[in-house]
């Protein structure tokens, strides 16, 4: 299905040329009909020929019909909003108007670019004049050069060369993605009788099947999606741009009605303040309040200037934007022109410091308007990768962890930073090592600690690693011990080196200052063995142990063991414990143990009964 909207001042013929063109009624309302004048959006089609040009033959082609007087512009904008193209409505007897004029200017503010001018009631004035001077009009516009036809809807002059026109616009208008995320502007809700609501909209893009689940503009109200009808015939699904009609049901229909947003889950950012930049109108000259006009909807919304033809938009409320999206602006009473603006950025930064408002004008200078990821990445440096597509954005490339995305150049920098914390951290806490992961996540500001993990496995300068919740550099998990506490424990090592197992008692431990911190940050170091707490060997301990236990007849006690190797009750009971765990020795029964014999252990059968 092609979708076009009509625009034209009030009473120029809009319903009564695409009543001729569909034999349908476009005017819902008998006061409509009885007064002759739109007042409300009208939805009729008709099937172009088989044979049309342009290649759209057999083709739907929709209109929105939209009303034409000056107190409408607001039912017009919720008409020709979602529309991607236009049929333009002159009268060749009453020629350009207050209103035609306006509607050009939304249109221009819009961005559309496909039209169709029709001067209509040729039949009552020649509709040359007119026909130059609305041409020429609407080539200074985003429209351009448009085709364009004199018709009457009475005599049917002109009208198989319009639809010719018609049907080759139809060929030329964009195919939007069937995979897009929805979002259908609402213009009409009503109930049905045993169905219970129904909405109906344009859907400029993506598919509706029965049983999706929507929400709305705000998130917070579910929908299901429980009948589908285009053009009054039942559907299971309808890809846009269509004209659809949509039984919903759940907590949230009941407030649904026309300026509302039904939406994809999950995909669509909840914007209250956006950047934007306004064309057209200097943003100086923009009264502080004005109505932002998107789809269907109309919001109140506050201007803050902030470039020449950049300014941040507070909304009355919030609503589904992204990136590079189109809209007007219109003070209500239309005292001035509407002025369109492209949408820059949908989650802008607060402007809370001196000067932010400034540097932000300048940042928005350089942006486009159109999505781009790479210059996305690079202005928030890190971002989710749903958070990036919700702004209508691709990501440029694959994340750096789970569903984290980093700009290049930000991330070698945070590497080296965290590089340059984990050495300070080494340097002034010597007998401390690795900097815990999160006092780094939170020295480099990051929102997650799997970043910290992503960028410790990055390569870069200076080798990192993490364990146990700290990260270290390139020498180790083991401490510096500081000089102090290396003369300590080299003046225990010579009394340990004179009786290796009789380990010093604890007040013999504080004279030397290993106390608690220090003797764990020798132990940490490879400088002492700890046995049990208080209980400190030189390393190699054990395996000496090991050697001379060897050389008693096995099975032995723990009194023979104690003697042989020289000690006290208070050491020999941990260094046995610990000789078992490492598989030197073995319990027999509850008195006795034997050694186990191992390669290059230097024992043999005799030694060990246990071959």
């Amino acid at each position: 299905m092609r979708v076009l909207a009509t625009a034209g001042h009030v009473d120029h013929g809009k319903s009564a040329l695409v009543r001729a063109l569909t034999g349908m009624e476009p005017d819902r309302y008998e006061e409509e009909r009885r007064r002759g004048l739109t007042l409300d959006l009208g939805f009729v089609w008709t099937r172009l020929e088989p044979d049309a040009p342009g290649g759209a033959g057999g083709e739907h082609l929709a209109f929105v019909d939209v009303p034409g007087h000056e107190r409408f512009v607001s039912t017009m904008l919720a008409g020709v909003g979602p529309v991607p193209g236009v049929l333009f409505v002159v009268a060749a007897d009453q020629g350009w108007q207050q209103q035609s004029q306006e509607h050009l200017e939304i249109l221009h503010a819009l961005g559309v670019r496909h039209a169709v001018l029709a001067v209509t009631r040729s039949d009552l004035a020649d509709p040359a004049p007119v026909r130059a001077d609305a041409v020429e009009r609407l080539a200074a516009t985003s429209l351009g050069t448009v085709p364009s036809v004199a018709v009457s809807a009475v005599t049917g002059t002109g009208l198989d060369r319009l639809r010719g026109e018609l049907a080759r616009l139809s060929a030329a208008l964009p195919a939007p993605p069937a995979d897009a995320d929805v979002r259908l502007w609402l213009d009409r809700a009503f109930t049905v009788r045993g169905h219970g609501t129904v909405v109906t909209g344009t859907l400029g893009a993506g598919t509706l099947r029965v049983g999706d689940r929507l929400v709305t503009g705000d998130g917070t109200g579910a929908l299901r999606v429980r009948g589908l009808q285009c053009l009054h015939e039942e559907r299971t699904s309808v890809s846009g741009v269509a004209r659809v009609a949509v039984n919903v049901h759940g907590g949230a229909d009941a407030a649904l009605g026309r300026g509302e947003v039904l939406l994809t889950p999950d995909r669509w950012p909840h914007t209250a303040v956006t950047d934007v930049r306004v064309h057209a109108t200097p943003v100086a000259e923009l009264p502080r309040t004005v109505t932002l006009h998107i789809g269907t909807a109309a919001v109140p919304v506050t201007v803050r200037p902030l470039g020449e033809d950049t300014a941040r938009l507070t909304l009355a409320r919030g609503l589904p934007l992204r990136v590079g999206d189109r809209a007007v602006l219109r003070e209500p009473g239309g005292r001035r022109a509407p002025c369109g603006l492209t949408v820059l950025d949908v989650s802008p930064p607060r402007l809370t410091r001196r000067g932010a408002a400034r540097t932000r004008a300048q940042e928005l200078t350089a942006m486009t308007g159109r999505p781009d990821g790479a210059g996305e990445l690079r202005r928030r440096r890190l971002v989710r990768r749903p958070d990036l597509e919700a702004m209508g954005i691709a990501p440029p490339g694959p994340p750096v962890t789970g569903d984290w995305l980093a700009d290049p150049a930000h991330w070698a920098r945070l590497r080296d930073r965290l590089a340059a914390e984990v050495a300070r951290h080494a340097e002034e806490h010597p007998l401390d090592p690795g900097l815990p992961t999160e006092a780094a996540r939170r020295l480099l500001g990051l929102p997650d600690r799997a970043l910290v993990h992503a960028l410790v496995d990055t390569p870069g300068e200076g080798a990192l690693s993490h364990r146990q919740g700290r990260l270290h550099g390139p020498g180790g998990t083991r401490p510096s011990l500081p000089p102090s506490v290396r003369r300590a424990v080299d003046a225990l090592g010579e009394e340990l080196r004179r009786s290796p197992f009789r380990a010093p008692e604890a007040g013999r431990l504080a004279e030397l200052g290993l106390v608690h911190r220090t003797l764990a940050a020798a132990v940490a170091a490879g400088a002492l063995l700890r046995v049990a707490d208080g209980v400190v060997l030189l390393p190699g301990a054990e395996t000496e142990a090991a050697a001379v236990l060897r050389s008693l007849p096995q099975p032995f006690t723990l009194s023979e063991a104690r003697r042989a190797l020289d000690t006290t009750r208070r050491v020999a009971v941990p260094l046995l414990e610990l000789l078992d765990r490492q598989g030197h020795t073995e319990r027999v029964d509850d008195r006795r143990r034997r050694c186990r014999w191992t390669a290059g252990s230097g024992g043999g059968r005799e030694s060990n009964p246990i071959l």
